[in-house]
């Protein structure tokens, strides 16, 4: 059978922040009113700029376009109405753009671009636009526009790394209307970095520079790096596995010796291999404020960032492709099996230290839906459910283990 051929499209996807807590946090019917203005504003901007709204899902909107200068100003406008607020009062919404040949499907369409719009709306943080190379290249230079490079990284599910680009309207910035709101420290977060490679420990350094983290000392082995948890008494200590002398596990010692010294400092353990054994030694007698991930996880900047934030917050992260491996190996003859693939998703997820809510946001799905799959795979496996984040990894963990 023939493919069925594609037309180029722009799609844009918009996501509200944070709307499960705000249904906590207000009720059902100020939520009910927020998302039906969230609705209406998201209509009539992209109606102005020939747009269709394909799919509008209570706290989440798709729009098709067929040109990318026509994407990227109803992303601004939107992002500015949505500042205003019907009310007053600022809707916090992520939008992601990307561009592509898309199959009509139904009412709406299928395609590479539209997952890919949707994984930038998941990383994307309120107030913010974020878009392709391959639409800011399409649209060219724009009046009242700017566009920041964000680099490379890697998404979830697509095999090689994206080129990202914040798209900034000129004047007052959105997103700067959510940052006091989503922050819960007046302050940056305090970090100390720990590896003997100087290449590496510059890079990690500016990476966390760039979002937000206060990088207050670096060490080049676990004796320095003592020294400085001691001096300086830093919020979190980002350091290598393998260092000097031996380049065995002199990370490892040294992350668990602090964790006993220190237990206000969070801990986050970059290894260059998977190692199973070494990640559970890490969170097995205390998870809290402790993470274990894999290097090329750095160069994924907005995962990486939010990974470590989480952790220097109380939460826990074990690495996806250890949690991966830790699957395969228990896979014939346990419960494993019977976990559909997608569950199998947010069963790794949930072990990065993800709560309900960014699951939703990261997969694009709602958070009713992630609470069915959640409450699912724990009927699976046999565990009871608990809202403590560290202690659903904790959970998945010891699972695993005796997989």
């Amino acid at each position: 059978m023939p493919e069925r051929s594609g037309v180029p499209k722009t799609f844009l996807i918009a996501d509200v922040r944070g709307y499960t807590r705000f249904t906590d946090e207000h009720g059902d019917e100020a939520a009910a009113n927020l998302v039906e203005s969230f609705a209406r504003l998201t209509e009539k901007t992209v109606s102005a700029w020939r747009g269709s709204v394909v799919e509008l899902r209570g706290d989440e909107a798709l729009a098709v376009f067929d040109s990318c200068r026509a994407g990227i100003r109803t992303a601004t406008e939107l992002q500015a109405a949505y500042v205003r607020g019907e009310d007053g009062i600022p809707i916090p919404v992520g939008i992601g753009l990307d561009v592509g040949e898309a199959v009509p499907f139904g009412k709406g369409f299928r395609g590479a671009a539209l997952n890919m719009a949707a994984r930038l709306c998941g990383i994307a943080a309120a107030g913010e636009i974020l878009a392709t190379r391959e639409v800011v290249h399409l649209a060219g230079r724009m009046d009242g526009v700017t566009f920041e490079d964000r680099g490379a990284a890697r998404l979830k599910n697509i095999e090689d790394a994206v080129g990202i680009v914040r798209v900034v309207p000129e004047g007052d910035d959105p997103s700067s209307a959510f940052r006091s709101a989503e922050s819960t420290d007046e302050r940056p977060i305090r970090v100390v970095l720990a590896d003997d490679s100087v290449l590496f420990r510059e890079g990690v350094a500016r990476v966390l520079g760039e979002t937000g983290f206060s990088v207050v000392g670096q060490a080049t082995d676990a004796d320095e790096l003592f020294d400085l948890v001691a001096r300086e008494q830093p919020d979190l200590v980002v350091t290598d596995i393998r260092m000097p002398p031996s380049h065995s596990n002199e990370g490892l010692i040294a992350a668990q010796r602090i964790r006993s010294e220190y237990p206000n400092v969070a801990v986050v353990v970059l290894s260059q291999y998977v190692e199973t054994r070494h990640a559970i030694k890490l969170l097995q007698r205390s998870p809290e404020r402790v993470g274990y991930l894999l290097k090329d996880r750095v160069s994924d900047i907005a995962e990486f960032a939010g990974t470590i934030r989480r952790v220097s917050r109380g939460g826990s992260a074990i690495d996806p492709d250890v949690v991966a491996q830790l699957l395969r190996r228990g896979e014939e003859g346990s419960a494993l099996a019977s976990l559909t693939d997608r569950e199998r998703e947010l069963l790794g997820m949930m072990a990065e230290g993800r709560s309900n809510q960014a699951i939703s946001e990261v997969l694009f799905l709602s958070p009713k839906t992630v609470e069915t799959h959640v409450g699912s795979i724990f009927a699976k496996l046999g565990l009871v459910p608990t809202a403590d984040d560290h202690r659903r990894v904790l959970a998945v963990l010891m699972y695993l283990r005796g997989t």
